[in-house]
């Protein structure tokens, strides 16, 4: 039997709008509101995941799921950039900001490298190749694009090609032996 593996990134929160580092911060309002709206279509599930991050417990709340915290899933440590805007960073360390975004094994803010990141969701995804079912994980952007990189073995660099929205949501189907994306169609 095949595994289905949904990813859904949280909602927006007040650091998502003003462009800053997140740190554990809750859901916007508006947010929680859209999740009430939402219909992802997601079927029967039959485990859900999701970061201990307040942001990933209160979308599945909202979601009404009862998600499972794995610190295999939380955010990547932004370290001492936490709460602050790229701006901010760009303008007083920019040579920082960019050394990071070109080489994802660096980790200048003292948090976690994005190497290290793409290291624990393979991990995590190879744990949970052989499950069976519908498995719903609830995360972060980074985490997403780190397990996108993975399914389609793409190289580190890839990261920042990865655009993942609040409430975005990517399908994986595995058959034991790898990870595919999954392109569901739509219901009309």
């Amino acid at each position: 039997m095949k595994t289905r593996l949904s990813w859904i990134c949280h909602g927006a929160t007040r650091a998502h709008r003003n462009g800053c580092f997140p740190d554990d911060e809750p859901l916007e309002a508006k947010a929680a509101q859209q999740a009430q709206s939402l219909s992802f279509g997601l079927g029967a599930i039959d485990r859900v995941w999701a970061s201990p991050a307040l942001r990933a417990r209160q979308t599945a709340a909202v979601l009404g799921l009862d998600a499972i915290p794995d610190v295999a899933l939380r955010e990547c440590d932004y370290g001492d950039w936490r709460g602050q805007s790229l701006a901010e960073l760009h303008e007083r360390d920019a040579d920082s900001l960019t050394l990071w975004m070109t080489d994802t094994s660096v980790a200048p803010h003292g948090g976690e490298a994005l190497s290290s990141v793409m290291k624990r969701v393979g991990e995590w995804m190879g744990n949970h190749i052989d499950d069976t079912g519908h498995i719903v994980v609830i995360t972060h952007a980074s985490v997403i694009r780190a397990a996108v990189l993975q399914a389609l073995q793409s190289p580190p660099a890839a990261f920042w090609a990865v655009d993942v929205e609040p409430f975005g949501i990517v399908e994986m189907t595995s058959d034991g032996r790898r990870w595919q994306l999954r392109f569901p169609k739509m219901t009309i």
